[in-house]
């Protein structure tokens, strides 16, 4: 059964080759993508319960990931809720946890493991 994925991403290019990949490895299908903090807040509060998995951006078009993923402190059991960023700093990776993201990756060195954790997730919950 594949999960139902949501999207932040501002780099069209990016979003390009995350849809098709989650695709391509079975783990997932992407209900929908937003560029921005206010468009994401808004697509998540009119699709409570309707997905699985968000996967966020640190750096968006308006806002950021944080306000995302602070936003969804109040998801269901069984959503989760990753950061896919190109700035993994520690400081970073504190920051995302202390909102609620349940995993923070790198886009850079760190697909493999978040192609991994989407499969795991579609497989074990």
């Amino acid at each position: 059964m594949k999960i139902s994925a949501f999207l932040v991403e501002d780099n069209e290019k990016i979003r390009d080759n995350l849809i098709p990949a989650l695709a391509d490895l079975g783990a997932a299908h992407v209900l929908a993508t937003a560029e921005t903090q206010d468009g994401a807040i808004a697509w998540l509060a009119h699709h409570k319960g309707e997905w699985d998995l968000a996967v966020v951006d640190f750096f968006l078009k308006q806002g950021n990931g944080l306000g995302v993923v602070r936003w969804c402190n109040g998801r269901g059991p069984n959503q989760r809720v990753v950061v896919l960023t190109n700035y993994p700093t520690q400081a970073t990776r504190i920051a995302c946890k202390q909102a609620g993201a349940d995993r923070v990756f790198d886009k850079s060195t760190e697909l493999e493991e978040f192609f991994e954790y989407c499969l795991t997730r579609c497989v074990h919950e």
